[in-house]
């Protein structure tokens, strides 16, 4: 099939590459020229494993190619992928859906022949209406449901593991009535039939809410298990205990069931807030979303306060290593870090920062210029007092802490993911201080 991709954000571009090696041909479309540029000379704009020899592999097959004109690649197009940003408001924390539509509106003019619209961005409920609104206001000519067709096809792509999400789905959710448009949407994931992938068809409101639901529910897991590792330092249990014991029940899962600084990211701190937006306005709120929003930010301040209090209650003058600065591993991606509020408050309180991350330092030097970056985790430790794990990386996981400990003023490892076992560490002569575990 003919497919273009509309946006070559993390979204995007990952779907379209994967559409491609499918055997789709795939032209992903951006206004940007210099990511495009990047792109047509074989880089990739984002980190993801796996991503550019996927990219390599199927430009070199010719089945994807990129460009900054939406005309020609519409016009040609049987699928047109809706994958641009939508960012939280300022102010209001609803979804930002000027991209949304600026890009359907540009779709309408060009289409040519029945096509398939598929918003792939996350949207609240009722923006598939919108947009078929959009394009039947621009082109009068056009009947839905005849000359065209819009559908909800949300993503479940986890940063880092994108790749394997993509061509191995839990499940594929595809939100229309028309029988035409199911049939389209069969032909793009037929490769995945072979796995027995389930494909949830439904309306297309039904299919928006979907991953609000999804991406709420995880939210909520990762902010109980947080609060259950409070409870366990106030009375000596074992929060990972606690998770192996209650993630074994099968109606709970042991998935998003690990202590730490609070999620971040492009998805569960943009989508919670906006569910929670919708919700209000449609007079039913959501009070557990609610709670789980405000307590991951105030988490984040938390985890800042457990740093000072493990170098005695006060920074001021001391040199803090930080480890770890994308939200997760295995990407780049900064956005509502919790090592951004981490940071922040520590340094307002008079700590000089050091930090490393394999891939983020680029990103995060734009959100936190006044700190000092090194080129690895040894250099980070020089001269700390004591050094912070935030993002938990493969390479940190089996540190020289010999060579750590000769490089620190004192030997204070705070473990925000629990990645080390507390005996062996104060074995190794540490402070070792982690996230719901007894000291």
């Amino acid at each position: 099939m003919r497919v273009t991709m509309i946006g070559t954000g993390y979204v995007g571009l990952v779907s379209g590459v994967c559409f491609a090696d499918f055997g789709h041909d795939v032209i992903c479309v951006d206004k940007d020229p210099a990511k495009i540029d990047v792109l047509n000379k074989g880089g990739v704009p984002i980190y993801e494993p796996g991503l550019a020899e996927l990219v390599a592999k199927n430009v070199k097959a010719k089945h994807l190619t990129f460009a900054t004109k939406t005309k020609s690649a519409v016009e040609s197009a049987d699928a047109v992928f809706i994958a641009v940003g939508t960012p939280s408001r300022r102010g209001d924390g609803h979804a930002d859906l000027s991209y949304v539509y600026a890009a359907a509106k540009e779709i309408a003019g060009y289409m040519n022949g029945y096509t398939v619209i598929i918003t792939k961005s996350t949207v609240p409920v009722g923006t598939g209406d919108e947009v078929e609104a959009i394009i039947s206001k621009a082109r009068p000519d056009l009947k839905p449901g005849k000359d065209f067709d819009v559908v909800s096809n949300p993503e479940f792509l986890r940063e880092g593991a994108a790749i394997s999400d993509f061509k191995r789905p839990d499940r594929i959710v595809v939100g229309t009535d028309s029988e035409a448009a199911r049939t389209v949407m069969r032909s793009l994931y037929r490769p995945l039939f072979i796995n027995e992938t389930p494909m949830v068809f439904t309306d297309r409101r039904t299919s928006e809410l979907i991953k609000y639901a999804g991406n709420a529910f995880l939210a909520t897991k990762i902010t109980f298990i947080n609060e259950m590792a409070d409870l366990c330092e106030k009375i000596g249990a074992n929060v990972q205990e606690v998770s192996r014991g209650i993630g074994l029940d099968g109606r709970i899962g042991k998935k998003f069931l690990h202590a730490g600084p609070g999620y971040g990211g492009s998805c569960f701190p943009k989508d919670t807030l906006a569910v929670v937006r919708t919700a209000q306005e449609a007079g039913s709120p959501l009070k557990i979303i609610e709670a789980v929003v405000a307590v991951n930010d105030a988490r984040k301040e938390k985890m800042a306060d457990k740093v000072i209090e493990g170098v005695g209650g006060n920074v001021g003058g001391k040199t803090i290593a930080v480890l770890g600065l994308a939200f997760k591993p295995n990407t780049d991606d900064m956005r509502e870090s919790p090592a951004i509020a981490i940071i922040n408050k520590l340094a307002l309180a008079g700590a000089h920062i050091r930090a490393y991350d394999p891939e983020a330092m680029d990103e995060a030097k734009q959100q936190l210029p006044d700190i000092t970056y090194c080129t690895n985790a040894y250099e980070c430790a020089q001269g700390a007092d004591a050094l912070v794990i935030i993002t938990e990386w493969d390479q940190f996981r089996a540190l020289d802490f010999e060579r750590v400990q000769s490089l620190m003023v004192e030997p204070v490892l705070i473990d925000l993911r629990n990645i080390y076992n507390s005996v062996r560490m104060a074995e190794q002569g540490f402070t070792y201080i982690s996230v719901g575990r007894p000291g």
